[in-house]
């Protein structure tokens, strides 16, 4: 059977909407921070797309805020590569190694600034990775770029942007008539943006370091103004030019880097090469919190990527952030991740139908999926159009459709693997999801145990007919032993972190495998209302009823002398 490309697919024929057309082409659309409106994304030469991204400063394990901006990066590395080809395009990250807050850990840690630099950066990689997120094509370290900005700042200097006093080297911002054209803030809101350090050497207060002098025991390089370290500033202004040029397509980073961090690399930059553009498209990613509140230390709330990683598998994390569209503010809750570890399962127990390799190719990504994607990254929108495919995926397995099932499955694996996501075998994820389920449950059924022992019957009951709703069985024997047994047909798997197999059956929406769930009222109901159905000649709507039921695990074998169902 040779499936159309432009289709869904009922059980009378093709149906949108169009999720499997093809396209060549496709304009990618960015919002421009500097310009704050969304345009179309025209590199300066499409051989050679450029991108540099903000990367960490290694003293301390990234949050999940600085995971957030790593992994929308990504997906737009990703993007570009999809569209422009991945020879043609650079990513540059780097890694700030040397900083105060680095110097300020090392002292605290009592270690060297190398061991703790090498380290940190060492489990930023891991868990960065285990986000699936792909590595930069450049990733350089401000120690190894210290001439280069040593250069750019006596450009600054012969120009009459910067002076030099005290052993500093400072911006003078008011030879910069375009400063602030980032923020957009005024000079009052610039200064106090900054927390600018009021000091005697300043010509004006809104100044900011270039270079400043350090004492014997801080890290330091000989320099025209002393012995001494940069500014953060001038790091990333220094990096991007050797790696990338003096003007390039895409910069990067939090929305918290817009100012003062970005706002004095164009200044640096622009005014080293005489005013020549710096960035077109400056990108930025928003906000995130914890529970409702502002992420802090001092409030008990502060959540590093490594923790999280430690309880819930990378594709989830990942998943649960690209949840959010990028620019939008992105609250960070349990309740996030245990719908990202359901969705997912949804989507390889999709994959899984009839058991079969599945190749995933640039050319199979649904075109709504692109759509979305080139629109300014919209990824609850693809996400959405990727979920679409799950019921197609069912309905086509039920009725026999082999060739368009494993045609959907494509499109699902490469829509879902553009967006660093479904990479995994669909068989194998879900053993590894049942083997921690039985991890879960032998943990539940030892939290019984002790409440039996200390006499808290109550608690033991309860986590018994939590159990039993799950489809779990406990014996007890007269040993003090207790055996289970479950009685459904795939216990849904239970994703790690969520509370009962009943729960996340329920609100995962596969209630169809559990045997006990569909009851045949219902579903000898729901025949005869497809049989109605067709005999109205509402195709579509008996479509979706034998979809639903296929879905429960309810096969309907269609005959002279009716309809008959069975469970799968």
């Amino acid at each position: 059977m040779t499936v159309p490309r432009h289709h869904f697919w009922g059980e009378h024929g093709p149906q949108k909407p169009n999720l499997l057309r093809l396209v060549v082409a496709m304009t990618l659309r960015l919002y421009n921070s500097l310009t704050r409106r969304k345009e179309e994304f025209r590199p300066i030469d499409s051989q050679n797309v450029r991108m540099y991204v903000c990367g960490p400063t290694v003293y301390d394990y990234a949050h999940i805020g600085n995971a957030r901006a790593v992994v929308v990066f990504d997906l737009l590395y990703r993007v570009l590569r999809h569209e422009y080809g991945a020879n043609h395009v650079k990513y540059v990250r780097n890694i700030t190694d040397v900083e105060d807050k680095i110097i300020d850990a090392a002292r605290a840690n009592g270690e060297p600034i190398e061991a703790l630099t090498e380290r940190t950066a060492r489990i930023f990689h891991e868990d960065m990775a285990a986000l699936g997120n792909l590595p930069p094509d450049v990733e350089p370290r401000a120690t190894d770029h210290i001439p280069q900005m040593i250069a750019m700042i006596e450009k600054l200097i012969a120009s009459g942007h910067a002076y030099a006093a005290q052993g500093h080297a400072l911006f003078r911002v008011a030879s910069f008539k375009d400063y602030g054209k980032l923020s957009r803030r005024s000079r009052k809101e610039m200064i106090a943006g900054a927390r600018v350090e009021v000091a005697p050497y300043k010509e004006d207060a809104g100044d900011f370091v270039l270079w400043k002098p350090s004492t014997p025991a801080q890290p330091g390089w000989d320099s025209p103004w002393g012995r001494g370290r940069p500014g953060w500033h001038i790091e990333c202004s220094a990096m991007s030019e050797a790696h990338l040029g003096t003007h390039f397509d895409i910069h990067g980073g939090g929305v918290d880097l817009v100012f003062p961090h970005h706002e004095n690399e164009i200044a640096q930059s622009e005014c080293t090469h005489g005013g020549e553009p710096f960035v077109n498209f400056w990108v930025h990613n928003g906000f995130l919190s914890v529970d409702s509140a502002k992420m802090s230390k001092s409030l008990g709330n502060f959540v590093t990527a490594h923790d999280v990683l430690k309880e819930w598998p990378g594709e989830v994390v990942r998943l649960a952030l690209l949840r959010t569209h990028y620019r939008d503010p992105l609250d960070w809750t349990r309740s996030r991740l245990e719908q990202a570890s359901q969705d997912l399962f949804r989507f390889y127990v999709a994959l899984n139908r009839g058991q079969h390799p599945i190749s995933a190719t640039p050319s199979s990504v649904p075109t709504p999926v692109r759509e979305a994607l080139t629109d300014d990254l919209n990824t609850p929108l693809a996400l959405t159009r990727l979920t679409a495919l799950i019921r197609n995926i069912h309905g086509a397995h039920e009725r026999g459709q082999f060739e368009t099932r494993n045609q959907l499955q494509t499109a699902l694996a490469s829509g879902g693997q553009l967006m660093g996501v479904l990479t995994q075998n669909a068989e194998a994820f879900l053993k590894r999801a049942q083997a921690s389920d039985n991890v879960q449950l032998e943990q539940r059924i030892a939290d019984r145990a002790l409440a039996l022992h200390e006499g808290r019957s109550a608690d033991a009951q309860r986590i018994k007919d939590e159990l039993s709703e799950g489809g779990v069985i406990l014996n007890d024997h007269p040993d003090g032993t207790t055996t289970w047994r479950r009685e459904v047909s795939v216990a849904a798997a239970m994703p790690v972190g969520t509370q009962s197999s009943a729960a996340v059956i329920e609100r995962m929406g596969l209630r169809d495998h559990v045997n006990a769930t569909v009851t045949n009222p219902r579903i000898d109901a729901l025949v005869e209302k497809r049989a109605l159905a067709r005999k109205e000649r509402r195709f579509a709507d008996a479509d979706r009823i034998r979809t639903e039921l296929a879905e429960e695990g309810v096969i309907l074998e269609d005959g002279p002398d009716g309809t008959t169902w069975r469970r799968a």
